[in-house]
């Protein structure tokens, strides 16, 4: 699934936000179809995917900063045509004396219909999560305060005739209650955009692209991982039969690598090899080459593998790398396929129940591509260590099932740890290596 331009695309500018992706979550589950780019793109960049609707999401620089992030040349200009959410437009801005972090009631203290605040009077209140240390003390010429904190400073701001708005809180996140009804006044009284996108959509984009190809090979990575099990059904509808094949963990070349990133590294060469020398004997034996290579890459992994290599991205950091994003050889020989790549999780598992993908593998926590390896700090073969993981994991996973707790869970997974620590084994002392339980809810 590629960027396509559409006629109510929201788009999402990243200058380092915790919480933007969260924004790209929540317009989808208003039926949008949103993107999230670098603030740091060009303008032609912004233009060519032609979004109805832009929205800045502001991040950790202060205004005053040195290398505070700026607009390219000729955006405010473009952006006049559209809704904006964030960021800044001149006035006047300093560091606040009540910097404002977490729960905050705000005031509406401008009241108009069909705006950002829906129908509210003046007066009302709501709680919002607020996470700011600037404040604007002089609006830009146009604007007008339409909230207020409880503190008095400006909580959301307004430009009716240019169609630019503000906001100093995060209505994306759960802590804000009224935030989906906020945005959900912005996109659809404010800006007028049409709800017109549905995870079908996904279907039929990719049968379009990919009606032809029919050399398909799709590697299930690490025993049965849920994203790619729903890829076959997916590839089998748009192409025909192709080869699925499943691939044991590899491990053995990783053992020399005490990193998570150096491992992933190597898994991604050693993978690279792998799938070229497999596809290769496929044609000694078929008569058949496969041509592409289908990887379940969603769009968090995307996402927590920015900033890549010469992308010229400064805002966001790398949350930690993956090796099927930017990891990948450039002399691979098969050509890559991503159709879910532009999906979140519960995205990809609503795809799956469209294809009649059974529950029991849409419910399955994610695993990752280089398995167990990178859940062994240190050397992967050191003490038994990968076989200690194996037990120790499938004991953990059955018991929370046992327990009924499995699909209340996001995701459960044990860790060997790199020390030692005393304990009792057969009435005797033991002193031996130390695994992790760790259980996660989002």
């Amino acid at each position: 699934m590629e960027p396509q331009v559409k006629s109510n695309l929201v788009l999402i500018l990243d200058y380092g936000s915790q919480y933007t992706h969260l924004i790209t979550r929540r317009i989808r589950k208003l039926s949008l179809f949103s993107l999230c780019i670098s603030g740091s793109s060009s303008l032609k960049a912004i233009s060519d995917l032609n979004p109805r609707v832009i929205i800045l999401s502001g991040g950790p620089h202060s205004v005053h900063s040195e290398n505070s992030p700026c607009f390219p040349d000729g955006f405010v200009e473009y952006v006049e045509k559209n809704g904006v959410l964030c960021w800044k437009l001149g006035g006047e801005v300093s560091v606040g004396e009540k910097q404002e972090y977490g729960r905050m009631e705000i005031e509406v203290v401008e009241s108009e219909s069909r705006g950002l605040f829906g129908n509210r009077c003046s007066g009302d209140k709501q709680v919002v999560w607020m996470s700011h240390g600037d404040e604007a003390v002089k609006l830009p010429d146009g604007f007008r305060v339409v909230a207020r904190s409880q503190q008095g400073s400006v909580a959301a701001i307004e430009d009716r005739d240019r169609r630019f708005f503000g906001l100093q809180y995060h209505p994306e996140v759960t802590h804000s209650p009224e935030g989906m009804e906020t945005l959900r006044n912005f996109l659809f009284d404010v800006c007028g955009v049409v709800a017109d996108w549905k995870m079908e959509d996904v279907l039929e984009e990719e049968i379009k692209k990919y009606v032809g190809a029919l050399k398909i090979m799709s590697f299930v990575l690490c025993l049965v991982e849920w994203i790619l099990q729903l890829q076959p059904p997916l590839f089998i509808r748009l192409l025909g039969r192709g080869f699925i094949v499943s691939l044991l963990t590899m491990v053995q070349e990783e053992r020399a690598c005490d990193g998570d990133i150096s491992k992933r590294s190597s898994f991604a060469c050693n993978f690279s090899l792998t799938s070229d020398s497999f596809s290769q004997e496929l044609e000694n034996k078929l008569g058949k080459k496969p041509v592409y290579l289908v990887q379940g890459t969603l769009y968090p992994d995307v996402i927590e593998s920015r900033p890549p290599p010469g992308s010229g991205r400064t805002h966001s950091h790398t949350i930690k790398s993956h090796h099927n994003v930017g990891g990948l050889p450039k002399d691979m020989k098969l050509k890559l396929i991503e159709p879910l790549k532009l999906l979140f999780k519960d995205e990809v598992r609503e795809l799956g129940r469209i294809l009649n993908v059974p529950e029991a593998f849409l419910k399955r926590h994610p695993f990752h591509g280089p398995g167990l390896a990178v859940r062994v700090l240190g050397d992967v073969m050191e003490g038994n260590a990968l076989e200690t993981l194996c037990q120790v994991d499938e004991i953990f996973i059955r018991s929370i099932k046992e327990a009924g707790l499995y699909d209340f869970i996001w995701q459960a997974f044990a860790v060997f740890l790199p020390i030692r620590s005393v304990g009792v084994q057969g009435d005797q002392r033991t002193h031996s290596h130390v695994v992790a339980l760790r259980a996660v809810t989002s």
